[in-house]
């Protein structure tokens, strides 16, 4: 069964720096586009960052360019957001999700199909 899992949330304080870790199981991520997606409360849910198969194309949201970084280990069957410099509009539940695609496509939800159950992420003093 193809599953994502989550995990590398918790709290955090402004300034401070989180990773967060995304385990594909039943399944090989190597020809897996994905994407990192988090939703605010209230808020719709909104791309983060994605990555091609390859890791060769990304993506990467205006409102945390130079801050996240999205990466894969293919061997290793994980997907990482580096995320730092966190401010408190960056408090969300962070989900990763899979579609089978070769190659970067768009980085939005109805892109994926497969999704993890989310890790929560809050930023606060």
């Amino acid at each position: 069964q193809l599953q994502l899992v989550e995990s590398g949330g918790g709290l955090v304080q402004p300034g401070g720096s989180l990773r967060l870790s995304c385990a594909a199981s039943g399944f090989s991520l190597d020809n897996y586009y994905i994407g990192w997606f988090r939703q605010a409360p209230g808020k719709e849910r909104e791309g983060v960052s994605c990555i091609s198969d390859s890791g060769g194309s990304t993506n990467v949201a205006d409102s945390v360019k130079g801050r996240f970084t999205i990466s894969r280990d293919n061997a290793g069957n994980m997907v990482y957001l580096q995320m730092n410099s966190l401010k408190p509009e960056d408090t969300a539940v962070y989900y990763c999700a899979a579609e089978r695609r070769i190659g970067p496509g768009l980085c939005i939800s109805a892109t994926f199909h497969y999704w993890g159950q989310g890790t929560q992420v809050t930023v606060s003093s």
